[in-house]
């Protein structure tokens, strides 16, 4: 028996990824959880408007963070601006009382706003817009299809060339005349398309059963979808030539699906954490598709409010890409010129 722990000790140790999952991982996690699972709000974009913009932005509660004092703005500049994401309460003094539009798509935000105007008493009316009553349900369904998305495509797709790798086969896809690029393309297209079917029963299902609204363009989020999902499923891929087997292919996926979840304000706001948390989201292709996802969905928001985690993701997906197929070109190089010594001899 000692001898047999000792064994397993000796394969732990040389096992790096393994090692990783059971000493780095609860240490990341932990240290995540520590600063990012926060679901308090401390500063709320703001911008003042009307007549009375001065002295409201003066009286308003340290929370809101007044960006933009505007006496000749319009209520319809307000909405505009909610509509684009531009800031998440408008202070609206061209009415008596003052209005404050909240953005209920910001769950957390909303509810912190509307806390903070609610002990202010009859001062301000408070309107809460694409989310009146702040149903959960309407912020975390857009998410949950980005979510799901992850798992699929970047789980699912990382074993596929792991699975060439330990049937054999790769060796007879560095003999034929396909490049790289080819043999990923190859790969991954099936696994776009079921995991396309897959978000349009998701998006179905959410709207129909928890009776989510969908404001915006059916087609651009089409497109938003179809960006991130190669995204990754790119990361799948790029997984699958790092990784000698299926067992290492889903450490991995898993060690990156983890930050995902907790740090794309999927579940905790970004604003609610610290800078350099935030930073690390801001890396991280499931926190623009939330963008994306609630914008159009609650917001109704078009390409010119939501051009920006586009332009991010595509960038990402065309990083990604390129790393997969130099990754993979090294994998072959090593397959083929062994063929071809085989052969020689």
């Amino acid at each position: 028996m000692k001898a047999m722990i000792l064994k397993e000790f000796r394969e732990l140790r040389r096992d790096k990824r393994t090692m990783a999952m059971l000493i780095v991982l609860p240490i990341v996690l932990l240290t995540i959880f520590g600063y990012a699972a926060n679901f308090t709000v401390d500063t709320i974009p703001t911008r003042v408007i009307g007549p009375g913009a001065e002295q409201a932005a003066a009286n308003a509660p340290e929370l809101f963070d007044i960006g933009e004092v505007d006496a000749e703005a319009t209520t319809d500049d307000a909405l505009a601006w909610m509509t684009d994401n531009a800031t998440e309460v408008v202070i609206d003094t061209t009415t008596q009382p003052p209005t404050a539009y909240v953005d209920g798509a910001s769950l957390f935000t909303a509810q912190s706003a509307s806390a903070a105007f609610g002990r202010m008493g009859d001062q301000v009316e408070v309107d809460i817009l694409f989310n009146p009553d702040l149903e959960t349900s309407w912020v975390m369904v857009p998410a949950l299809i980005g979510l799901i998305l992850t798992f699929i495509g970047t789980i699912i797709t990382s074993i596929g060339l792991v699975k060439e790798r330990q049937s054999g086969t790769l060796e007879q896809l560095a003999v034929m005349p396909l490049k790289p690029a080819d043999v990923i393309i190859g790969k991954i297209a099936p696994y776009f398309l079921l995991a396309s079917f897959d978000m349009l029963v998701v998006t179905f299902l959410g709207v129909w059963i928890f009776d989510v609204p969908f404001n915006g363009s059916p087609w651009l989020f089409a497109i938003g979808a179809g960006i991130f999902l190669f995204v990754v499923l790119g990361i799948g891929v790029l997984i699958s030539t790092v990784s000698q087997t299926q067992a290492q292919a889903i450490q991995l996926a898993i060690m990156l699906l983890l930050p995902q979840i907790l740090l794309s304000g999927f579940i905790f706001p970004l604003d609610a954490m610290p800078t350099a948390i935030a930073a690390i989201g801001r890396c991280l292709p499931l926190t623009y598709f939330v963008e994306i996802a609630q914008g159009i969905f609650l917001r109704g928001a078009g390409l010119d409010a939501l051009w920006v985690p586009y332009a991010v993701l595509t960038g990402m997906a065309l990083l990604v890409f390129t790393a997969a197929v130099l990754r993979f070109r090294r994998d072959l190089a090593p397959s083929a010129h062994h063929r071809a010594k085989s052969k020689a001899a």
